[in-house]
C-alpha cells in the first residue's frame, strides 16, 4: 500500500555508504538464498493472481447463477466474511502469544479495551470498508468480471491522490503519467459499443452498466481513502497488524450487521441470514475474508514489478474465463486497447529508479 519515495526525497540517501560487491559462487550460501528468494517470489505471484482472479470470478458467478430458491444476500456474505476474518486474526494473535490464553486475554484487553480512543479511530475505515465490500457485490452483479477488473484499477489513482493530500507524499513524473494512462485506459474500457439488440434492450443494458460503473467508482474512492487512513493509523502506533484487523473486523461486523437488518431485515426474518448459501457462496465468503490476510503475508516477498505482473495476469485470466466459460463478455478492440493502457499504467506507477550500483550489496 505504501509507495517508496524517490531517493532524492530521502536524506539518508545523501550519506556516504560502503558498497561491497558480492559475486555468488556456485554451491555457496548466497546462491542458495538467491534461489530461495526467487522461489518465494514466484509463489507470491501465483498466490496474488489466484486470489485476485478467483474472488472476482466466483463472486460474479455467484451473482449470476440461476438456481431454484432465493439468492444469497450480499449483505449477509459481507457479515459472514467479517466473522471469519475476526476468527482467523484471533487465532494468529493466539499463535503470536505462544497459544497462551492468559497472554492473549491480556494483550486484547490492553490494546482494545484499555485504549478506547485508539480503537474508535478504526471505526471510520471499518465503516468505509463495509460500504466498499457491499458495493463490490453490486458492481459484479451488473458488470462482467473483465470490465470490473480493469475499472477497479482506478483505486491506484484514488490511493495516490489521498496519499498526496493526507500523507504529504510526493509522486514522480512517471507516476503522474501513469495515472493519466490509467484514466484513459478505463475510459476506453467503458466506451459504449455497438450491438444488435433492440433499443429497449440497449437502454436496459446501459442502465445496468451505469449502476455497476457507479458502484466501482465509489468503491475505488472508498478503498483509496480507507487504505491511506489505515496506513496513517499504523504509522502512529506499534500494534500487531492482526490486532488491528480484529479491531477493524469488530467495527465492520457491527456496521455490516446493522446494514443487513436495515436493507434486508424482512428477508432475514423470513428465511434466515444464511438463505441461499451453497458451496459457491461459502467459497466467496472464504476468499473475501482470507484474501486480504493472505496478501498481507505474501506481499513482503513481492516487489512492485511482481505486483504489476499479478494485476496483468489477473486481468488476462478474468477476460479469458469471462469469454470462454461464463460467456457474459464479448471483448472488442477498444477494450483491449484500454486494458493494455491500464496494465502499462500499473507497471509504470510501480516502477522504481535504481541507482547505477544497484547490483551491489549495501552494508
Amino acid at each position: 500500500m505504501r509507495e517508496e519515495q524517490e531517493g532524492e526525497d530521502n536524506p539518508a540517501s545523501d550519506r556516504p555508504e560502503t558498497v561491497v560487491h558480492v559475486i555468488p559462487q556456485e554451491g555457496s550460501s548466497t546462491m542458495v538464498v538467491s534461489s530461495h528468494s526467487l522461489w518465494l517470489k514466484y509463489v507470491s505471484l501465483g498466490v496474488l493472481v489466484l486470489q485476485t482472479t478467483s474472488l472476482v470470478l466466483t463472486m460474479r458467478y455467484s451473482r449470476t447463477l440461476k438456481e431454484d430458491g432465493p439468492r444469497y444476500l450480499a449483505s449477509s456474505a459481507v457479515v459472514s466474511a467479517e466473522m471469519l476474518k475476526i476468527l482467523v486474526c484471533t487465532l494468529l494473535v493466539f499463535k503470536e502469544n505462544s497459544f497462551s490464553v492468559r497472554a492473549i486475554n491480556q494483550q486484547l484487553k490492553e490494546e482494545i479495551v484499555s485504549k478506547p480512543l485508539g480503537t474508535l479511530k478504526l471505526a471510520i475505515p471499518a465503516g468505509i470498508y463495509t460500504l466498499q465490500n457491499n458495493l463490490l457485490y453490486v458492481a459484479l452483479s451488473n458488470l462482467d468480471a473483465a470490465t470490473y477488473q480493469v475499472t477497479y484499477q482506478l483505486k491506484i489513482l484514488t490511493t495516490a491522490l489521498f496519499s498526496v493530500s493526507m500523507l504529504g507524499r510526493r509522486l514522480g513524473s512517471h507516476q503522474w503519467l501513469s495515472l493519466l494512462l490509467l484514466m484513459a485506459g478505463v475510459a476506453l474500457v467503458q466506451w459504449p459499443t455497438e450491438s444488435e439488440a433492440n433499443s429497449e434492450q440497449k437502454v436496459l443494458s446501459a442502465g445496468v452498466q451505469f449502476v455497476g460503473l457507479m458502484a466501482v467508482l465509489i468503491a475505488c474512492i472508498s478503498s483509496g481513502f480507507a487504505g491511506v487512513y489505515f496506513e496513517k493509523i499504523l504509522k502512529e502506533t506499534k500494534q500487531s497488524v492482526w490486532v488491528r484487523n480484529i479491531q477493524l473486523g469488530l467495527f465492520s461486523f457491527v456496521f455490516g450487521f446493522v446494514g443487513m437488518m436495515i436493507y434486508d431485515g424482512q428477508r432475514v426474518r423470513q428465511s434466515g441470514m444464511f438463505q441461499g448459501y451453497n458451496t459457491i457462496t461459502c467459497t466467496v465468503v472464504v476468499l473475501q475474508a482470507l484474501g486480504g490476510l493472505v496478501i498481507a503475508v505474501v506481499i513482503k516477498y513481492a516487489d512492485n514489478i511482481l505486483k504489476g505482473f499479478a494485476t496483468s495476469l489477473s486481468i488476462i485470466m478474468s477476460t479469458m474465463i469471462s469469454y470462454f466459460l461464463l460467456k457474459d463478455f464479448n471483448p472488442t478492440s477498444v477494450f483491449f486497447c484500454g486494458a493494455a493502457l491500464v496494465i502499462a499504467a500499473t507497471f509504470l506507477y510501480g516502477y522504481e529508479r535504481k541507482p547505477a550500483g544497484s547490483s551491489a550489496l549495501k552494508v
